[in-house]
């Protein structure tokens, strides 16, 4: 009898210290999961206290949920069309349109309308007086730019077959009358250096063009090449004073932070966006991208490029969101390690009035039209 009640007696310790053990293994993992969260809540809170400005991102779902959370971020931002015959999420001007009108209503005006014109019909009679019209009308609706997109230089041919660049002659009337109603061009022209590179899986953008390998121009060599392409864009700014022009994505300039430099020195009108391109700064001496950002903290806008198609599910939108926001807002207020891509790199830690320059005041001085 005595031995079975020293079996029992085993039997329970064993279960009760099995129970403790997996207790303690749990709260462990809680607790170790319970800093991330709050690291997370701690940058949304610096995040949103800078009153945020997004200059460059895409949503195209009216979702009360999504809605919410950028009124809880004190988020505005400049919500753009894209207009690519290639790909069906952006081959139709209007149906974006009308999805980033009632995205302006739903946040209440947070969210900005940036318009597109059609540059496909460019060769054709009337051509500039209806881009005209069209853009004329959307200014009144309230549109604080105009983007311009890499199908000049990388898809658009004349009837002469010559490749069409943004600087072609047809274009140029558009730009004066942009100039003229104090508006800006949002220029996304070219692409990465990567993208006329051979495959790296070490790249960032590495499963962009797998995924997406029409926009490959190493697997294009008919196509012109970048420093055309850029040159293109360079003489729209040299010879449209009185336009500001925004480079999209650190202006396809993204691997050394000097041609960026070098372009702010010879333009005064033209400033870049990093949306997309964080991981650039990262991947570059963070001495010498930390002096550029001090240097030139009046002409570099806060973006992301976060994208959300009407067909997003919101939880996954919601948390995209909020971890894109608190990884930036980390990288560029603190000095902290982030991480990308398996690597670890230290973040800026920029005086806080950079970033209020870099979050809030840039996007006010080069889209006039934002409230």
């Amino acid at each position: 009898m005595k031995t079975w009640k020293i079996i029992l007696v085993t039997m329970l310790l064993v279960t009760g210290i099995a129970a403790a053990v997996k207790q303690s293994s749990v709260t462990h993992a809680a607790q170790e999961a319970k800093p991330a969260a709050n690291d997370e809540s701690a940058m949304l809170k610096g995040f949103s206290e800078i009153q945020p400005i997004d200059a460059h991102i895409h949503i195209y779902k009216d979702d009360p949920q999504l809605d919410a959370l950028i009124e809880r971020l004190n988020l505005r931002g400049v919500n753009i069309c894209v207009l690519d015959d290639r790909d069906p999420e952006f081959n139709n001007l209007d149906v974006q349109r009308r999805e980033i009108t009632k995205v302006r209503r739903s946040t209440h005006g947070r969210m900005a309308f940036c318009t597109t014109f059609s540059p496909y019909e460019f060769e054709l009679p009337g051509f500039r007086d209806q881009a005209i019209r069209q853009l004329n009308e959307d200014f009144a609706n309230g549109a604080v730019a105009v983007k311009i997109y890499k199908v000049m230089g990388m898809e658009m041919k004349s009837k002469s077959g010559k490749w069409v660049m943004a600087d072609d002659a047809a274009f140029e009337p558009i730009y004066r009358d942009i100039a003229a109603h104090n508006r800006t061009v949002v220029a996304h022209l070219a692409e990465p250096d990567s993208c006329w590179a051979p495959p790296n899986p070490s790249s960032p953008d590495y499963s962009y063009y797998k995924e997406h390998p029409g926009e490959y121009a190493y697997a294009h060599p008919e196509w012109p090449s970048k420093a055309a392409i850029l040159a293109a864009r360079d003489h729209v700014v040299a010879e449209n004073p009185n336009l500001r022009v925004v480079g999209a994505h650190l202006g396809s300039m993204e691997t050394n932070v000097d041609d960026i430099a070098r372009r702010f020195d010879r333009y005064p009108n033209f400033a870049v966006d990093m949306a997309a391109r964080i991981p650039y700064f990262m991947l570059q001496p963070r001495e010498k991208v930390r002096a550029f950002l001090l240097k030139y903290q009046d002409r570099v806008l806060y973006a992301t490029d976060l994208v959300v198609s009407p067909r997003a599910k919101t939880q996954d939108t919601l948390a995209e969101f909020r971890e894109t926001f608190a990884r930036d807002w980390k990288f560029f207020s603190t000095s902290e390690n982030v991480e990308y891509m398996g690597h670890t790199y230290e973040g800026l830690a920029l005086p806080q009035p950079v970033l209020k320059k870099l979050f809030h005041d840039n996007a006010l001085r080069w889209f006039p039209g934002l409230k």
